[in-house]
């Protein structure tokens, strides 16, 4: 049976075809995904970098892109503000204690 040059015969569904052994060639040689794809992200910095980079794939398809951004912009919008939000509750953190605590004193041994 021929369809568009393509033979479903006998010998094509016994094993690899030849496109398929091209494939196993490229990847097992490592030229498999572009390089582009592997230098579309820099590498993870910290906890909270790891953590917005996570929370920016969760929601950039369901936030809404009402100036025509592009999925590449809104998901850097998102982990920005996610990376703001972090450091700023952080700092906070550190720069204030509690109400009604009193600053912790270390004791030296």
């Amino acid at each position: 049976m021929r369809i568009l040059g393509n033979h479903f015969g006998p010998l094509a569904r016994r094993g690899l075809s030849a496109a398929g052994l091209l494939l196993a060639t490229l990847l097992g040689t490592g030229l498999g995904p572009s390089p582009a794809a592997a230098q579309s992200e820099p590498p993870i910095r910290s906890a909270e970098d790891a953590f917005c980079r996570s929370e920016a794939r969760a929601q950039v398809f369901s936030a809404p892109d009402p100036l025509n951004l592009g999925l590449r912009e809104i998901g850097r919008r998102i982990w920005a503000s996610c990376m703001d939000r972090t450091q700023r509750k952080a700092h906070s953190l550190k720069a204030h204690p509690r109400k009604g605590q009193k600053p912790r004193k270390r004791r030296h041994r």
